[in-house]
């Protein structure tokens, strides 16, 4: 880039991308947020900001702390994915016992510290039937009115998941009821603590036979599957002969490779034996999709709770958390936990007619593979973009072999040829305009020849930049708002870039007046695209779209950043002694002619040796990084 006093231009630089960031200093109350809140992480990697996405969060009448929890209004049960506890802890009480059309009644609930509850009435003598009559708060800071089975007001819930250790209301009867009603609470203590349908006391109306119906209990769980320990890893030797396998890196071995992630699909008859495996301390989830988009899709899960792991069948609905179904449909379950690798495996039938949410496993899907951590039980987002197979696969066909990748290509594509324009053919023709007009001043097709390079340099430049800006909108059919600040970023810089070729459509000859104001406006707005586009790139390295792994990303970007501004600074100070020797043999007045030529000769090989050095290390940079997006 030039110095406006020294009349040195060059084009502008471009920088766009996407994807979800996530906030990591939200507190705890927040990480609980409902479905439809995201969560942003931030993180510095050197002297800029790097971010980080989030898809999965797991959640219940705790994996839903805003206390929406409609889902569950009908069976009143959370969807956790574990058995409720059977003794009662907490209690209802009611201010009178009988009532009348239009009475208010207080209902208190107390006991032990909770996080979550919902409250509701119900007909004492069918308690399966639909709520009766509405609640008005006391506190609305803790608890809300639900709209259940089309009834307004008809059931309560928590506001935070702060704890507490009493909630009150009113219930207002209706003008028309049942003779009987009886309350019902559910209370959640935290995720895998809960209580269903604590049963409440009775209140009638006046002058009606009394209520004898024997007290409804929980209705016990469905007996599960008895889950075994696996006593030895799985292995790959059956991998395209009789397992259907994915695997990342291809060809790894879960008995040999603790970094391996497997899974692996293997028909008996009329059911699918399915194993999986890999490096978590959390959890491992693989899902069957229509597409490559999360959302309506078939999930499973191995969360890790303690030292036992759970495997848990559940569904993806959007962006939004899991949610958990029965296990019913899941048989010869085990799982196995060494040196940090969890390993589950269960068997399913490949169709299960009546089961809803469960696809059947002779039709084609796409796969996804994630993972991530757990926190008693309860899953965070996938700690990497998931692991997507290139297209759909049956895996009951014909056994089969195959990887995915982490990025998809158009992402790919988009990150390589940002890295390419802002790496290498910006830079290169920053420093050629810069430094190399005195080395190449001869006519090139017309102009000198150090200007044709610099300006084939930055049209390349703006050619992969808008190419590459295109291509995430093209992706998301439209803007992502989940990528934080890398598109805003992008944007500015490709604004920049258009005004940059603007400016230079319109440059005004070396003599004219208004060169002096175009060569600070040039200078000026290719900084600060080029500024802007650094900050874009360390922040596009992290976003889950493309994710380079590891940390030696960010290291590289700033040796790359510190090799370029070297190389500059070693080219200035050359400059600046070249011309300091050259006013001397001026002064002196001795072969004044000879020597500035031999002077310029030998300043001209070193700036050629120098710029054949950068080349060489900027060529190295780029190849690690378009080396590790072609693995991703």
């Amino acid at each position: 880039m030039s110095s406006p006093t020294r009349e040195r231009a060059h084009l502008p630089e471009c920088r766009h991308g996407r994807t979800r960031v996530t906030t990591a200093a939200c507190d705890r109350k927040r990480k609980f947020h409902s479905l439809t809140r995201k969560s942003f992480k931030m993180a510095v990697p050197g002297f800029t900001v790097g971010a980080f996405i989030l898809l999965l969060h797991l959640s219940s009448v705790v994996n839903y702390p805003s206390g929406k929890v409609t889902k569950s209004c009908h069976g009143m049960v959370p969807e956790h994915g574990h058995s409720p506890q059977s003794d009662p802890v907490h209690h209802i009480s009611v201010s009178q016992t009988t009532f009348l059309p239009g009475d208010q009644i207080k209902v208190t609930l107390s006991g032990k510290p909770f996080k979550g509850f919902l409250v509701e009435a119900r007909d004492a003598e069918n308690l399966s039937g639909p709520p009766i009559g509405s609640f008005t708060l006391i506190d609305s800071e803790v608890s809300q009115l639900l709209t259940c089975e089309d009834i307004r007001g008809s059931a309560v819930s928590h506001t935070s998941p702060s704890k507490k250790t009493e909630v009150k209301v009113y219930w207002n009867a209706p003008s028309s009821t049942p003779n009987h009603i009886k309350f019902l609470v559910t209370v959640v203590e935290k995720y895998k603590i809960y209580w269903v349908k604590i049963p409440g006391p009775v209140i009638s109306r006046p002058n009606v036979p009394p209520f004898t119906t024997p007290e409804a209990t929980v209705a016990p769980m469905p007996t599960l599957s008895p889950i075994s320990h696996l006593t030895k890893s799985f292995n790959a030797s059956d991998c395209g002969n009789k397992k259907f396998c994915v695997r990342s890196p291809l060809n790894c071995d879960p008995a040999k490779e603790l970094a391996c992630v497997f899974l692996s699909f293997t028909r008996h008859d009329q059911s699918v034996m399915v194993e999986m495996s890999g490096p978590s301390e959390g959890y491992l989830s693989f899902a069957l999709s229509h597409d490559r988009w999360m959302g309506d899709d078939d999930a499973y899960m191995c969360i890790r709770e303690d030292q036992i792991v759970h495997i848990q069948p559940s569904r993806l609905t959007g962006r939004s958390h899991p949610i958990m179904d029965s296990k019913d449909s899941l048989e010869d379950m085990a799982w196995r936990l060494a040196d940090g690798v969890m390993q589950c495996s269960f068997r399913r039938n490949i169709t299960l007619p009546g089961v809803k949410n469960r696809f059947d496993l002779n039709a084609s899907y796409y796969i996804f593979l994630a993972g991530g951590a757990a926190d008693d039980g309860r899953i965070h987002k996938h700690s990497k973009q998931p692991l997507i197979t290139y297209g759909k696969y049956n895996v009951t066909g014909s056994p089969k072999n195959i990887g995915g990748s982490h990025s998809l290509l158009i992402l790919k594509v988009h990150g390589a040829l940002m890295f390419v324009a802002w790496m290498t053919t910006v830079s290169i023709g920053v420093l050629i305009a810069r430094f190399f007009k005195p080395v190449w001043p001869k006519p090139l097709f017309g102009d000198a020849a150090w200007f044709q390079v610099h300006r084939g340099l930055m049209l390349t430049t703006s050619a992969f930049t808008f190419i590459a800006f295109l291509l995430p909108f093209i992706y998301r059919r439209g803007w992502n708002w989940h990528a934080g600040y890398h598109p805003f970023l992008g944007c500015t810089v490709m604004i920049l870039a258009v005004l940059q070729l603007l400016l230079a459509a319109f440059r005004p000859p070396s003599h004219d007046p208004r060169r002096q104001m175009f060569n600070w406006t040039h200078w000026s707005v290719g900084t600060a695209a080029r500024i802007i586009a650094v900050a874009a790139i360390f922040l596009g390295m992290d976003l889950p779209g493309l994710d380079l792994p590891g940390p030696w990303k960010t290291y590289a970007m700033i040796g790359f950043v510190a090799w370029h501004v070297g190389t500059e600074i070693v080219l200035e100070i050359h400059a600046y002694r070249l011309s300091r020797k050259v006013e001397i043999l001026d002064d002196d007045r001795i072969q004044i002619l000879q020597s500035c030529t031999v002077a310029e000769a030998e300043g001209h090989a070193f700036k050629k040796m120098v710029l054949a050095i950068y080349v060489c290390g900027n060529l190295t940079f780029l190849t690690m990084f378009l080396s590790a997006i072609n693995h991703l």
